[in-house]
Order: structure tokens, then sequence, then C-alpha cells
């Protein structure tokens, strides 16, 4: 197994797939870089050096009581990149990864960066604000925090379950592959870790972030995302992003990457060869 060691002794796992341009993912709460692996190996096999790591914290990663909020996260992968010399990389996050592109490129700028893509992303920011109207009200992230406490076991089993894959919507197909395989991955993520993400997915305002994008952004949500709103995020960031593209999934649920896996897979190749 691969792994570098940060600044603060966390040991961060990472794969490394694949040759020729870099792609980097950075997953969502409070996954793994396994949740990509769909559209890594699709990417990996048509060319393209694929890099995923598992956010400090989560998954294979060592689990530090401190760090677990976004400036931190943004250092992890700028170290990761450096340590592999890589250069050029088109940045692609879901959900909080997406968040972690946008505080990347807010505090390292896009020297090592060839584009970006946030997909079903938590910026500008999730929660309810005088300048945030649009956003979730804390009681329901308060809410997370209390059900994660309570039974986080049974809290995980329930999200992916129901929202995150829009399995609780009627005549929804439901993967329980898909359950499990959410659920086994959250519970490798550390108790303080997740829960301090929690704060740092939600209440972090990426605004001054995302503008300072200079490279060419692609913008990718459903309609039908039930833990980010689409309204108060991609429609958001799609206007302080400077010449951003926003592709709009009718009927697209959070996990876009599983359940429109082959139309993502087909937006993330035609994005990256645009670059290459």
């Amino acid at each position: 197994m691969s792994y570098i060691t940060t600044k603060d002794g966390t040991q961060i796992y990472y794969k490394d797939w694949g040759s020729g341009p870099v792609v980097s993912f950075s997953h969502g709460w409070p996954l793994t870089a396994d949740a990509w692996d769909a559209q890594m190996f699709h990417l990996a096999s048509n060319g393209f050096r694929c890099i995923a790591h598992d956010r400090r914290g989560h998954g294979r990663s060592t689990q530090p009581w401190n760090g677990n909020e976004m400036d931190t996260y943004a250092d992890d992968l700028h170290q990761l990149f450096t340590t592999l010399g890589v250069r050029d990389v088109m940045m692609v996050g879901h959900s909080t990864g997406g968040g972690e592109v946008a505080r990347y490129i807010g505090r390292h700028g896009t020297g090592l960066v060839s584009r970006a893509v946030l997909m079903g992303a938590v910026p500008p920011i999730m929660v309810k604000t005088a300048a945030n109207p649009e956003g979730l009200p804390m009681e329901v992230f308060d809410g997370f925090r209390k059900a994660y406490l309570a039974d986080r076991a049974q809290f995980f089993l329930d999200v992916a379950s129901g929202p995150f894959f829009n399995f609780n919507r009627p005549g929804a197909k439901v993967s329980q592959g898909l359950i499990q395989s959410w659920w086994a991955q959250g519970m490798m993520s550390g108790h303080k870790n997740a829960y301090d993400c929690i704060k740092a997915f939600s209440e972090t305002d990426f605004t001054e972030d995302l503008k300072k994008f200079d490279v060419p952004t692609l913008i990718i949500h459903g309609d039908d995302d039930q833990i980010v709103p689409i309204g108060a995020s991609a429609m958001h960031s799609s206007k302080l992003v400077k010449g951003a593209e926003l592709k709009i999934y009718k009927g697209g649920s959070h996990s876009l990457g599983d359940t429109s896996k082959d139309q993502l897979n087909a937006d993330l190749l035609a994005f990256a060869r645009a670059g290459a």
C-alpha cells in the first residue's frame, strides 16, 4: 500500500493507476478513494494517470485528533502532489471533496492544476447564513451530529439506504451492494475525524476560493440531489467561477458516480481529453 507522511506525521494512503496526463480524485464524506473506482478505472483505461487519496481520518489513512478541517485537507493534498512530482493535474472533487478542491486552489493556486471538476460539491457554503439564505439550517447539521453520536453505524446505514443514492425515491432501483459498500467505507473513518468533518463540509465558506479559479472548470450536479441541494451550491458556484461550464443531470442523485456512472464517466473523459 502507498502512503505519504504529512508535516504533522499523518499517513495519507493513496492509489495511483495508469499513465499519462494526471487526474486526481477527492472523495466525499465519510468515504474513501474507493468511491471513485469506476471513474478511475475508466480514465486509466483511456490513457490517464489517476490518483486518489483517503482523506486524513478516513479509510486507510491514519486518524489524527487534529487537522480535520479544509485548510489541512488542502495542504495534505498539496503535499501529495509535490511528493509525487505531478503537474498539470485535472482535479476532480465530489461533495466534501469538491470543497477540498476549492480550498486547494484558494490556498495553493493553480500552478500544478490544469482544470477542475466539482461534482455534487458543497461550495460555496452549505449552511444557511445571512449571506446564504438558500442554505440548509444549522439544525440539519446538528441533527447529523446527534444521530452520528447516538448510533453511528445506524446513521450511516440510513444515509446510504435513502438520500445519498436517492433509493428513497418511488420506483428507485435499490442496490444493496452500493449500500453495503458505502456503509463499509464510512465505518473505516475515525470517529472524531468524521464527526469533525460534518462542520468542515457544512460551515466552510468557499466563496473567495471559487473566485480564484483561473483554469477550465466543469461543474456537475444532479437536480434531485438530496444531500447538497443544487440551488444553494452548483447554481451559485457556476456564477462565482469565471467561465465555468455547468452540467445538470436531470433526476440525478448526490452520488452521480454510481447512479449516473456511464454519463459521468463519459463527461469526465471528454473534459480530460479536451485538456490533454
